[in-house]
């Protein structure tokens, strides 16, 4: 126990423990992680859409749903500019709103007008999945295309969308979600995720959710952190801190980082009948100083170095 705590930064055991304290919940959690940032949305919903490109998945999904969206709608608005109809964005907690959403849709009008380059690893290092080339995909977005998508009429259908307006084309903010009854069974094409899945609590209900979701022949894009997220020293420190010290560090905190290595997640696909397409792993240095807390013993020598992961999966058609 005493190395476990050992693992464990001050700073994150005091947050653990503050979180106890009645009313601290209300100042725990604030943020969500910079998805107010145009130029960040545009850059990740391309990324997803060029690699779908190469991994033969459908690139025009006409419905599309995102886990964790954060502080805007961004990511899923920039969908909805390559000819989305329909975006649900599912969340613990409504960071969102009106206002900020219609300025980050007419900054992304503009980078979508401009056929703007993908913002690379000089603007966001840390963004994953990384590119071969960060050219705009006009092979994807072709001239027809965005005209259609980013035509006058359309753009003011978007706009009354995320005024909670109707009409053709739909946005909508489904926090906090609970169940698969959140969304109509199989009436997804494109499911995506950027850094969320990593704080999911109930991975399980979560996969089966997705699996209820989404279509035959739909496609899902996830981008998953497996570091500690400062928490710990050691970058994989998660993994060596025992079950009581971590529910100090935790706390009462409604999302931090569930612990689970990428073998849980291929296997929660697995079991809901996904066929992954793609398993890209980011590795990171154990330094041969890599002791497992009792819970984790098990963990495999694969799984301790991932340090994050791309997983792009479909829903056969049977």
């Amino acid at each position: 126990m005493i190395a476990g705590l050992l693992q464990v930064r001050p700073r994150a055991f005091a947050a653990g423990l503050a979180s106890f304290v009645p009313g601290a919940s209300r100042f725990t959690n604030r943020g969500s992680g910079g998805t107010g940032s145009a130029r960040y949305c545009y850059s990740v919903w391309l990324r997803h859409l060029v690699r779908a490109y190469e991994s033969g998945l459908l690139t025009d999904p006409k419905c599309v749903a995102e886990l964790g969206p954060g502080d805007s709608l961004g990511i899923g608005l920039a969908a909805v500019l390559c000819g989305a109809h329909r975006y649900i964005a599912l969340d613990v907690k409504a960071h969102a709103n009106v206002e900020r959403n219609l300025k980050v849709l007419d900054e992304l009008v503009r980078l979508f007008r401009d056929r703007a380059a993908i913002p690379d690893d000089n603007e966001w290092p840390l963004t994953h999945p990384k590119l071969s080339g960060y050219g705009f995909p006009s092979h994807i977005l072709t001239p027809d295309r965005l005209a259609a998508s980013l035509a006058e009429s359309r753009l003011d259908h978007v706009r009354r969308a995320i005024q909670g307006k109707g009409g053709p084309v739909s946005v909508s903010y489904r926090a906090p979600w609970t169940d698969a009854a959140t969304i109509d069974s199989a009436s997804v094409d494109f499911l995506l995720s950027q850094a969320v899945l990593e704080h999911v609590e109930d991975l399980e209900t979560t996969y089966a959710a997705m699996r209820s979701w989404m279509k035959p022949g739909a496609s899902m894009s996830h981008s998953i952190d497996f570091w500690c997220h400062g928490l710990t020293w050691a970058w994989n420190g998660h993994w060596m801190v025992g079950d009581l010290t971590w529910h100090v560090v935790r706390g009462t905190r409604r999302y931090l980082i569930n612990r689970q290595p990428l073998s849980r997640h291929l296997d929660l696909l697995h079991r809901n009948g996904f066929e992954t397409v793609r398993v890209e792993r980011r590795r990171g240095d154990t330094n041969g100083g890599f002791r497992p807390a009792k819970s984790f013993r098990t963990i495999t020598a694969e799984d301790a170095s991932t340090r994050g992961a791309f997983v792009q999966a479909i829903l056969p058609v049977k």
